[in-house]
């Protein structure tokens, strides 16, 4: 049976409007009746002729679209039982792209998704139309039509660049190299609107600018990464990635002028992370390509995180992005020149000597002592959450990629890193914060406990780095120990901190005939008020168990306990 558009129209209508109803006994007959439709010839031309139909119900059109969009990935493929046949595939495609003026924004991205689907299985061989209709649609002076087209611009770029295959890459390459100066223009042109209409303070039209703004640097940031085997021969691509900064600067001027109240403000945030993700991938995907960017990302990078210029503009998600750039340059085995320098190829020797020059000695020092007596603070939200719900705090998680969105791993992370490439600059800056704490901590002072607490978190971390630099036998004799008896309320931080700390040096560091002073330090906090201090302790002992255990000692350290 061959389904009639205009014969069958009404009846497809009529099981996806019961569908949609609350009731199970009238929706359940008419999925029933929608899937032995699914494998019937014009089923797909029948609810694209609902979908694009805007006087039906939204929810009706809604489930058109789904039931279409499911149905590209079980009968699209010429392979799949009960394929669609060319005939029919190809009215649908047409009719996909006839008009782009969709007035519901969920309907909108819906159809959008289900065109780059088509496109992901069509494009360009059986779809050679859909660029060019997109592109002209891009052109159009209707806003609507043009916002849809260009989403739709978006999601079949995004798809297209997914593909791994080395001949679906060679085409999408052709299709960023024919396309990527129009791109180029149109985020241009957007952007700059935008810019305007800030100043304008007409809240409607900036909105829609800055969508428009933002789509077409989506597109831009998948052309990018992905259209080019050799980005640095591309004048437009190094182009567009320089200008990068200066459009990062001006958005977080915008930040700063709009405030957190206004409408605006969500998007332009989610603008600054998306031209983030445009360096990060970049450098993530071209190292070497990324070599000329190396010194501008990282005097943009630490100048807005470890300098006043951030102060009043940069937001957390900000704050971690640049961090995770640092990271990524430092990191980076591309830019590290080989054991035998010889052997190193001239782009790592480049790169090497940008970051040497870089990373001076008082560039280090700042950066390291802000990471650890600013970023290593405890926060207000986590002081609240210790209080409130402390078995939360005490296993918060901070493994696996929790850095790459968290602020706390993401610093700490980053801490690592740099003291690891920087240690010999790095160490007696920390040692010389440690040794300004030495003695008791006055309790009236939360600033100051808060300070030790993090230099403390900072040495823990760093205890494979600091071995030949700290005598931690004595340390913990002469003035851990004594910090674990300070009974008072707000001295949790430093017994907390302090059994954590102990408990990163044990496997580094730690004399065995100390431990029977630790066990008995270890039972005296199994008794301390405080939950969260209680569960480290517990933590730290389980630690010193699986590395006697490892050692083949742990029956002396049950005797001893």
């Amino acid at each position: 049976m061959v389904m009639d558009v205009h014969s069958a129209s009404s009846v497809v209508l009529q099981a996806l409007t019961q569908a949609t109803s609350q009731d199970t006994a009238v929706l359940k007959p008419a999925e029933e009746q929608l899937r032995q439709w699914e494998t019937q010839p014009g089923f797909y031309s029948v609810l694209l002729s609902i979908f694009n139909n805007h006087m039906l119900d939204v929810n009706v059109r809604w489930l058109a679209v789904l039931y279409f969009k499911n149905g590209i990935d079980r009968y699209w493929r010429r392979v799949a039982p009960h394929a669609l046949s060319e005939e029919e595939k190809t009215s649908l495609r047409a009719g996909l792209i006839t008009n782009f003026n969709e007035p519901v924004n969920q309907i909108a991205t819906q159809i959008a998704v289900l065109i780059a689907k088509v496109a992901r299985l069509d494009c360009p061989r059986a779809w050679p139309e859909l660029v060019p209709v997109l592109l002209e649609s891009l052109k159009a002076q209707d806003g609507l039509q043009q916002h849809r087209a260009l989403l739709t611009f978006y999601h079949v770029t995004k798809t297209l660049s997914s593909k791994r295959l080395a001949a679906d890459r060679k085409l999408f390459q052709d299709l960023a190299s024919g396309i990527y100066c129009f791109a180029c223009s149109l985020w241009n042109h957007h952007t700059d609107c935008f810019l305007q209409q800030i100043c304008a303070q007409d809240e409607a039209a900036t909105l829609s600018s800055l969508e428009r703004a933002l789509l077409s640097l989506k597109v831009l940031r998948k052309l990018t990464v992905h259209g080019f085997s050799e980005p640095l021969q591309n004048m437009e691509v190094m182009g567009f990635l320089n200008a990068v900064f200066e459009r990062l600067r001006q958005f977080l001027e915008c930040c700063r002028r709009v405030g957190p109240g206004s409408v605006c403000r969500e998007k332009l945030e989610k603008t600054i992370i998306l031209y983030t993700k445009v360096l990060l991938d970049f450098l993530d995907y071209h190292p070497f390509p990324f070599i000329p960017l190396i010194q501008r990302s990282l005097e943009f990078a630490v100048g807005f995180v470890f300098t006043e210029a951030g102060e009043g503009v940069a937001f957390e998600r900000f704050i971690v992005q640049c961090m995770n750039l640092i990271k990524m340059i430092v990191k980076n085995d591309a830019y590290k020149p080989a054991k035998n320098v010889e052997d190193s190829k001239p782009e790592s020797l480049e790169a090497h000597k940008i970051k040497t020059a870089f990373f001076t000695h008082p560039t280090l020092t700042e950066i390291g002592r802000r990471l650890v007596s600013h970023y290593f603070l405890l926060t207000q939200e986590e002081l609240s959450m210790w209080e409130e719900d402390p078995e939360s705090f005490a296993v918060e998680e901070t493994g696996g990629d929790s850095w790459k969105y968290s602020i706390r791993p993401c610093t700490e992370v980053l801490f690592l890193d740099i003291f690891h490439n920087y240690s010999q600059t790095l160490t007696p800056v920390l040692l010389e914060m440690v040794q300004k704490l030495q003695g008791p901590t006055n309790v009236e002072e939360p600033m100051t406990l808060l300070i030790k607490d993090a230099v403390y978190n900072a040495v823990g971390l760093a205890a494979y780095e600091l071995f030949d630099n700290v005598d931690f036998d004595l340390w913990f004799k002469n003035q851990l120990l004594g910090e674990l008896q300070v009974s008072h309320h707000s001295y949790k931080l430093i017994r907390r901190r302090v059994i954590w700390l102990i408990g990163q040096w044990i496997s580094v560091k730690f004399k065995s005939d100390l431990r029977p002073l630790l066990y008995e330090a270890i039972l005296g906090l199994m008794q301390d008020p405080d939950l969260v201090v209680r569960i480290e302790t517990a933590t730290t002992l389980k630690l010193n168990i699986l590395f006697l255990q490892g050692q083949g000692g742990a029956g002396l350290a049950v005797d001893r306990i």
